[in-house]
């Protein structure tokens, strides 16, 4: 007989094994290997009958261990605070994890961080409930403070921060703004108002043109060209 590992409307990545035995049929998206259906795609895992097909997420992030994220905060709970990080999921970040205060049951929590606030923040652990678990602790993980939010696809992100940080180096060294780059596609930029706006000209023409070739040079010569 076969049985399900995962179930309908999960978020599933590429190479988890969904289903074992014949009973069941790969549909879009999935494809199988021996007895498993197994993912070809990130997604949300649709099961009809016995056939099991993916719908793609739209370029929504999937939130992994160690990933860098910019998250915003939705609500507080009597234990730590809830975030939005672009995703299907949400991100959990315990008191314990937020601070090395000693915060006391009851306390008020707006006083780290209330609704609205935005957060630089360290993905620790993805559970299988929608919920990714956060930590403040860490080099360069902060409250981000003024400034203007953009949002990119998360697929192109590793453009944007470029090999070793070379692209977003060459960002911030041009605009003298302060920037933090997300795995979840969302960036934070601080800095003179104009700058601001010429670094998110800039990172909107990483995102048109990553695909291309001599992408640095496109990108020294534009910031280059708008001092």
């Amino acid at each position: 007989m076969g049985k399900m590992i995962a179930n309908d409307k999960d978020i599933v990545v590429p190479g988890e094994n969904l289903a074992e035995g014949m009973d069941f049929l790969p549909g879009f998206g999935t494809y199988r290997d021996g007895d498993n259906i197994v993912a070809l795609m990130v997604g949300q895992l649709r099961i009809s009958g016995r056939a099991l097909k993916i719908v793609p997420l739209s370029g929504k992030y999937v939130p992994k261990k160690d990933d860098l994220v910019i998250g915003n905060v939705t609500d507080i709970t009597f234990n730590g605070w809830l975030m939005d990080v672009n995703s299907a999921y949400h991100a959990m970040l315990p008191m314990k994890d937020a601070t090395s205060d000693f915060i006391t049951r009851g306390a008020d929590l707006t006083k780290y961080f209330k609704i609205g606030d935005w957060v630089a923040t360290q993905i620790t652990n993805v559970t299988s409930q929608k919920l990714a678990d956060a930590t403040m602790k860490g080099p360069g993980l902060k409250k981000l403070t003024g400034g203007r939010i953009i949002y990119v696809s998360p697929s192109k992100v590793p453009r944007i921060i470029g090999r070793q940080g070379s692209m977003v180096s060459l960002l911030k060294n041009t605009t003298g703004c302060r920037i933090v780059v997300g795995q979840n596609g969302v960036v934070w930029v601080d800095g003179d108002p104009q700058k601001e706006q010429l670094a998110k000209d800039a990172i909107r023409l990483i995102e048109q043109e990553a695909h291309t070739q001599g992408l640095t040079e496109k990108i020294q010569a534009f910031l280059g060209g708008s001092k």
